[in-house]
């Protein structure tokens, strides 16, 4: 038996809103929608896609490089905002990385969000829409704190959904501030890191020699387990 943790938690506390600041600086293009807007990323000088504490930031002409990773660089909660050189060092640089990748700082993370005015919202920001929402939104993990009747109205919306009716389930909080936990940037400490248990003591020998395992090898160290020959990359 094998059990793989993909990440630790750790406590979380400042998110950042990396986008926002794109678009404060003229880089990050909207439409609007029936008075709602939605990010372009097609006239967008530059954008980011947030998960957790890591954002991969796409910049459309190199010119404009510099000035994003200063807008990036100057935000309270980046720590580190790594270009294609940086990100080799941390075997990130493929050809669908973001031209910049930006990393938080311990305790800090990115949001997705790119709206000035919760009222502009798009109506799947307080819903659970993985697909429309260019990043990964933690907060779809609740039902919205201040709303006294989100729970009457999420069960309104499956009765609808029950009954046949066009439904939205929107009770997704827009306050990032209730996301308490984040993963995303190298551990600080071991007790922060992801682990790999096995029923097998033989597997303990790993290829590195001692007792860390590169997540990339995870995959042949289960097909290995399984008397499976695994391609090398």
């Amino acid at each position: 038996m094998i059990a793989v943790s993909e990440y630790g938690i750790t406590r979380a506390d400042h998110p950042v809103d990396v986008n926002r600041a794109l678009r404060r600086a003229g880089l990050l293009a909207v439409h609007e929608q029936r008075g709602r807007e939605l990010l372009d990323p097609t006239t967008s000088r530059a954008f980011a896609v947030a998960d957790h504490q890591v954002a991969h930031v796409y910049v459309a002409d190199p010119a404009d490089v510099p000035r994003t990773r200063a807008v990036l660089a100057e935000l309270d909660g980046v720590d580190e905002v790594l270009d294609r050189d940086a990100q080799a060092r941390y075997g990130l640089s493929h050809e669908r990385s973001g031209e910049l990748v930006a990393v938080a700082r311990p305790g800090a993370w990115f949001t997705y969000y790119y709206w000035l005015d919760d009222a502009r919202a798009p109506e799947f920001a307080r819903g659970v829409d993985i697909h429309r929402k260019p990043g990964y939104d933690p907060a779809e993990l609740f039902l919205d704190p201040a709303d006294r009747f989100a729970r009457l109205r999420a069960g309104a919306g499956l009765a609808r959904k029950a009954l046949g009716f066009r439904y939205t389930m929107d009770v997704v909080p827009l306050d990032p501030s209730w996301v308490r936990g984040t993963h995303g940037r190298l551990p600080d400490g071991r007790a922060d890191a992801p682990m790999v248990l096995s029923s097998d003591p033989g597997l303990a020998t790993l290829e590195r020699g001692d007792d860390e395992l590169p997540a990339a090898s995870v995959r042949d160290l289960v097909l290995d387990a399984a008397g499976i020959t695994a391609v090398r990359r």
